[in-house]
């Protein structure tokens, strides 16, 4: 019987990527266009067909407009910049392309890559498939499982790091997969502009969580929580939670 191998790609994370690695050498072509995120986009496509030679393969996308995110806190990507003209006028072209290539394009209004994705790996690992999601997002790191692994490209075309369960541990110097929610509640997400709890930094985080476990248990103990990061905690615990 044939592997049930998944791949499932975060579309604009790689796109992103792709149009910044080509910014010092635009590929434009004959009418002016700048094909740069097109190309590197296909290539890894490409590659992971020849490469990896999936069973099946996904490329999730987020949807424009608002996720059920903002509704919980209006401020959720408040900071980020205006996506590029270069990018924009690129994505038609890219489903185009997918669509020539017979490839689906996953994407649910109201939700973002990472939930599609996410949501796909789980029901595809209760099925006996082997899943990879290939992203730059660290967040991607909370869905390793035991047939879940992360597929993340290395700088400079330096090939790519696969993360299971044991490699996310030691990455983030933690005991379960789960306090990698913990680590970004309790730290943040200056790139999201979700505040965390103020003063608590990646490091402060992996130690308060060797304490305590978990971020609610942080939150509750932030009475035995000695000096200024106690009253921190508990200052702005609630907001930790919600992050």
């Amino acid at each position: 019987m044939a592997e049930k191998k998944l791949f499932l790609l975060d579309a604009f994370a790689l796109i992103y990527r792709a149009h910044f690695a080509f910014s010092k050498n635009p590929r434009i072509n004959s009418k002016g266009f700048n094909t740069g995120a097109i190309l590197g986009f296909v290539n890894v496509v490409v590659e992971i067909l020849t490469k990896e030679k999936p069973s099946h393969l996904g490329i999730c996308f987020d949807m424009p407009g608002k996720t059920f995110r903002h509704v919980d806190y209006v401020e959720y990507k408040a900071n980020r910049e205006a996506q590029p003209e270069e990018i924009t006028a690129s994505i038609p072209l890219i489903f185009e392309v997918l669509e020539a290539m017979n490839i689906p394009c996953l994407k649910v209004s109201g939700f973002e890559a990472d939930d599609v994705a996410g949501t796909i790996a789980k029901k595809a690992q209760s099925e006996g498939f082997t899943t990879y999601l290939l992203t730059t997002d660290k967040d991607y790191a909370q869905l390793v499982d035991e047939k879940i692994f992360l597929y993340k490209p290395n700088f400079l075309g330096k090939g790519y790091e696969v993360l299971g369960i044991p490699e996310v541990l030691a990455k983030w110097d933690i005991a379960r997969v789960d306090q990698v929610i913990d680590i970004l509640g309790l730290r943040g997400d200056a790139v999201d502009n979700i505040p965390g709890i103020k003063g608590v930094g990646e490091k402060t985080a992996i130690q308060l969580l060797k304490d305590y476990d978990t971020l609610e248990n942080v939150v509750a103990n932030a009475a035995n929580i000695k000096g200024k990061m106690g009253e921190k905690i508990a200052e702005h615990g609630e907001m930790g939670i919600k992050s």
